[in-house]
């Protein structure tokens, strides 16, 4: 099995050196085999009254352990095949031929070639709690040139990742009908059922933020300008939630609000 490969669901992908436990499987059939002819023996010599009732149990006993020794033993010998779960390709070989590995141990990375796809993506505290399961999402990526895909919040993480601070959220993309990669990176825009009151401008908007609070120069007319004080309920990825002190106010100046005063007379660029 190479990189690249074409697997089928089920092929076999990677064995054990199977000598050690095929013959482990063996022995313990032999053992059960000697095992049944000992407890049948003792079972009609205590018909006879020549075996005691304990020789009986004791036949019993080593029967049931040589039926479950050979139980573990299969259960090695299954374990011991890895087989493709699903269609897909071999992206990477993590292991080769002779190696030793231990438990657990990946030994391919493989991708399923499906017709669901599932994109991951990081999101913040107060965005993973207004998100839920069945929400629409547009995903964009620069392999599609300005092309998206519509998808839908499949599942979210119960947990923070300690390496990046945020939460995941697994937006499933069915039936794609553009070229898809695993690895392959991507934008999404969801759209929460769970209505949120607030704002999300960019951080340059925000003037002497301190603590939750913070001016914002807003303006209704375009023309002239108020400096407006706002709550700011957080700040993520270059991005502030602003949840009151806009109220009325259509819109906000996001760049040179560093030069305005209060009541001076703006001009829209287009």
């Amino acid at each position: 099995m190479n990189e690249g490969d074409a697997v089928v669901q089920g092929q076999t992908l990677a064995t054990l050196n199977m000598t050690e436990i095929n013959a482990q499987v063996q022995q313990a059939v032999i053992g059960v085999e000697k095992a049944e002819r000992d407890y049948k023996r003792a079972t009609n010599l205590f018909k006879d009254s020549v075996a005691t009732l304990e020789q009986v149990q004791n036949a019993k006993t080593g029967l049931d352990i040589a039926q479950q020794q050979l139980t573990a033993a299969k259960f090695n010998q299954q374990y011991a095949v890895i087989k493709a779960p699903a269609s897909g390709f071999v992206l990477k070989k993590l292991s080769t031929q002779g190696q030793i590995t231990g438990p657990g141990t990946p030994v391919l990375l493989m991708n399923v070639t499906g017709n669901n796809w599932v994109l991951k993506t990081a999101v913040s505290d107060v965005q993973w709690s207004a998100i839920r399961i069945g929400d629409k999402a547009v995903i964009s990526a620069d392999a599609w040139n300005k092309k998206t895909i519509v998808g839908t919040v499949k599942s979210k993480s119960e947990g923070v990742d300690a390496a990046t601070g945020t939460l995941t959220v697994n937006i499933m993309l069915p039936n794609p009908t553009l070229n898809i990669a695993a690895g392959l990176f991507g934008k999404a825009t969801i759209t929460t059922s769970q209505p949120q009151k607030g704002w999300q401008l960019p951080y340059d908007a925000i003037l002497d933020g301190d603590a939750g609070s913070g001016f914002v120069f807003a303006s209704n007319d375009q023309k002239t300008v108020q400096r407006v004080p706002v709550q700011i309920q957080q700040i993520n990825n270059g991005n502030v939630l602003v949840t009151s002190g806009l109220e009325g106010f259509s819109y906000v100046v996001t760049a040179g609000n560093a030069y305005l005063k209060e009541g001076v007379t703006i001009k829209l660029i287009q």
